[in-house]
């Protein structure tokens, strides 16, 4: 059955952002330990390092890792999360990931400023669009072929989608560090867990994986 999902890393103390990155360092050192488990799954280096070597862990933070990229037939972001943010001005900016982004399936990139799409071999293509969400979920609805729809980011887009109560499942990934600062997921959110079935597991890597489906 087709969901609208969330999946994203929030430290101990609720924060999905980090607040360390520079010109220099665009994500940031601390970008990379909130992300460190996921990254470091066997999944993640196939699907996005297109890493065959078999390196890279399994088990249960694998499963999401895999559950991640599972069944989605379009995807919705920010800006920020294509790097608009960092690159607002540079009209050959394709996103972070090259020529052969991890998506393959249509993306909708929700933007203040009217771009052509970008079309890429693997099946991946950006629309940029001024729209609310429920707009833009009725766009990746239409081509998501029956497959899921995932909300990928950032920060702002997915607390947007909560609110407006348009995601049915959202897994948490609750990874044991302290940011300190950031925006958090929770603040503003009261009562979210009402109309949601709720589930917890605990990795060996330390991490809580928390999956709230209606």
């Amino acid at each position: 059955m087709m969901t609208v999902r969330v999946d994203l890393n929030i430290s101990l103390d609720g924060f999905m952002t980090t607040t360390d990155q520079t010109p220099e360092s665009p994500f940031g050192d601390d970008w990379g330990r909130l992300v460190a488990t996921y990254t470091g799954t066997r999944t993640f280096r196939e699907r996005v390092l297109h890493d065959t070597s078999g390196e890279g862990t399994t088990g249960l933070d694998d499963a999401y890792a895999k559950e991640y990229f599972a069944e989605v037939g379009a995807e919705v972001m920010g800006a920020g999360m294509f790097g608009l943010h960092t690159y607002p001005d540079d009209p050959d900016w394709r996103g972070w990931w090259g020529e052969d982004p991890p998506f393959h399936v249509p993306v909708f990139v929700l933007t203040h400023r009217a771009r052509p799409a970008i079309e890429f071999a693997d099946g991946t293509t950006f629309h940029f669009l001024t729209a609310t969400p429920a707009e833009a979920l009725d766009r990746a609805l239409a081509v998501a072929d029956g497959k899921d729809v995932r909300i990928g980011g950032g920060a702002t887009v997915v607390r947007d989608f909560l609110r407006a109560g348009l995601v049915d499942r959202l897994h948490v990934a609750i990874v044991p560090i302290l940011l300190g600062r950031g925006i958090r997921l929770w603040d503003d959110l009261r009562g979210l867990e009402a109309g949601y079935d709720i589930a917890v597991e605990a990795a060996p890597s330390g991490v809580t994986h928390l999956t709230f489906r209606r």
